[in-house]
């Protein structure tokens, strides 16, 4: 009979600690912005503040912290229906215009900042699943940044965009411009931001 009433007890115990762990646990929080929703939920950075639709004349902006030098993941829903190439403001086309304002919320310097699409989380994106940094365009022209001079891009075998030629010091931010395109648009994918420091 003491055995029976230890092990109820035992199970209760275990019950609420489970519950208090999930009611401690905070939900994740989507940004909205344009047709898509933008979230931090995989962790290692904050998303502050968001705003516009996507379009060149008015890009989502996003400013978010990165708390050290580690590759972090930003998951990039739909919130609206999926028609490719509809402008009209009513759809996910498949194109968004980004500018991210990044504070470098590490004790650490980064010489480089590089951004990754994946279609599968943890698996490169491929040339022929129609994501990419614009990759139809030769020219830079949907591409800046007010801290790197320079940038190259990548499409096989994945599709990364890599600023180089300037510095982001601890508690300073740095902005960076891109267009993400998706000619066979997904309901949901994933931006790896992955900022480098100076080799010792």
């Amino acid at each position: 009979m003491l055995r029976i009433l230890a092990s109820a007890l035992l199970l209760l115990l275990v019950c609420a600690i489970s519950v208090d762990a999930q009611e401690e646990k905070p939900e994740a929080k989507r940004w909205l912005a344009g047709a898509y929703s933008f979230s931090d939920e995989l962790g290692g950075f904050k998303i502050r503040a968001i705003g516009g639709t996507g379009t060149r004349e008015d890009p989502i902006v996003i400013e978010e912290e990165l708390v050290s030098a580690s590759p972090v993941t930003m998951v990039i829903r739909t919130t609206k229906p999926i028609r490719p190439f509809d402008f009209s403001g009513k759809y996910a086309n498949g194109f968004i215009h980004l500018k991210l304002i990044i504070w470098n919320g590490s004790e650490q310097a980064w010489i480089e900042v590089e951004f990754e699409l994946q279609e599968i989380l943890g698996q490169p994106s491929l040339f022929g699943d129609g994501l990419s940094f614009d990759q139809r365009r030769t020219d830079s022209k949907n591409i800046y940044s007010d801290s790197f001079a320079d940038f190259s891009r990548d499409f096989e075998p994945y599709d990364r965009l890599l600023y180089r030629n300037g510095k982001v010091d601890p508690r300073r931010s740095a902005s960076f411009g891109f267009l993400i395109s998706d000619y066979t648009p997904k309901r949901q994918f994933y931006l790896v931001q992955d900022p480098r420091i100076p080799s010792t």
